[in-house]
């Protein structure tokens, strides 16, 4: 093992993840610079690429490495490794297993699948990345994997899996992905929550019923096509920068400090649970672009921020109401004993475009 590569553990872990001995393994030895030949992009802006002096250095961090962009917006990435360890550990590998992947990357995820023994069919809807991701796990030496391109809201028709991984953000679970998994089997994937993509792990049927836990935080690139379809009750959209109107401070601070990000975070996710009007916002706060916790009002442009020290901030028609809401669920977090997102229980129904129809987070419970 490189002194990159052993940097490179120690990054993943300091965030407090459990590596199993044979994924430790797996990152230490399977080479991620394979994966990105062509370079990536930097925070900011500028592409690295492999003749530069400290292209290993930062292929070896724990982050993402985005290989490309539609303008200016990712649409493929190899995502960040601490987030990778957590979906991979959650997924439970064993030898000998079959596992559908939906979304390819650029190949390093389900390298290490297959390093773990595991035999992988990967998918993805852009063919140039499937083409890349083929080539790189050759290139890395990677047996076991099938890189295929096709539309990932069908799976694999006429195949079966033990486990399936999803590495890009979704609305909802395709039905054909349970059908297609084995009674036993299980989902690991990031579904859209406030605007947010919350890892879930789901168990079901094709026909119901289908339940999940969380395992942890994320961001994720979205899906195409009836993966992000819109349904009934949907939280907004996010709001980008220059969207929203002039909020206004309405309720004072009530956390001091403020809340840490992973604490925040399990505040957004109640805030999703108990509100539809939950979601994420680019907000403009003190000359600097702010990510916040939201509830938009109909037309998108005002209602309630919620800020990580927990004071209230408001805009619209409607202020006065959505100010309301904002203070109810804080106290209402509060006497649930703050919890975390991974206390809640989530059942999924299905609903979407009758032809293609997908399973979303509909039920909530905070177990007593």
């Amino acid at each position: 093992m490189t002194d990159h590569r052993r940097a490179f553990l120690e990054q993943i872990r300091q965030g407090g993840v459990s590596l199993s001995p044979e994924l430790a393994a797996a990152f230490g030895t399977v080479r991620r610079e394979a994966f990105v030949p062509d370079g990536f992009q930097r925070r900011d802006g500028t592409w690295a690429t492999p003749a530069d002096p400290d292209f290993l250095a930062t292929v070896y961090r724990d982050d993402v490495l985005v290989t490309k962009v539609d303008g200016r917006v990712p649409v493929s990435s190899s995502s960040q490794p601490s987030l990778m360890a957590i979906m991979i550990e959650a997924l439970r590998v064993r030898p000998g297993q079959r596992i559908l992947e939906i979304g390819a990357g650029t190949g390093y995820n389900a390298a290490l699948l297959a390093s773990l023994g595991a035999t992988i069919t990967s998918i993805d809807v852009q063919q140039d990345v499937a083409d890349r991701a083929r080539s790189a796990l050759a290139r890395a030496g990677i047996a076991g994997v099938r890189v295929e391109h096709s539309d990932g809201y069908a799976g694999r028709p006429g195949e079966r899996f033990d486990r399936i991984i999803v590495t890009v953000g979704i609305a909802g679970l395709s039905p054909h992905w349970l059908s297609q998994l084995e009674p036993a089997g299980l989902v690991i994937a990031p579904v859209d929550h406030a605007g947010t993509h919350p890892v879930l792990a789901v168990h079901g049927t094709p026909t119901g019923p289908v339940t999940a836990a969380v395992v942890c935080p994320s961001g994720f690139m979205t899906a195409a096509g009836p993966l992000t379809a819109d349904y009934p009750g949907a939280h907004p959209p996010p709001a980008a920068a220059g969207d929203l109107t002039d909020f206004t401070p309405t309720g004072p601070p009530r956390f001091d400090p403020p809340l840490e990000p992973i604490a925040y975070r399990d505040l957004w996710y109640a805030a999703g649970a108990w509100s539809r009007r939950a979601t994420h916002a680019a907000a403009s706060r003190r000359d600097r672009e702010q990510s916040c916790l939201a509830l938009l009002d109909e037309p998108l442009t005002g209602g309630a921020l919620i800020l990580p020290d927990g004071s209230v901030l408001t805009a619209g028609p409607e202020a006065d109401a959505y100010a309301t809401e904002a203070a109810t669920i804080l106290d209402r977090w509060l006497a649930a004993g703050r919890p975390p997102m991974q206390a809640w229980r989530v059942g999924l129904a299905l609903t979407g475009d009758p032809q293609s129809p997908i399973w979303v987070p509909a039920t909530w419970e905070l177990p007593r």
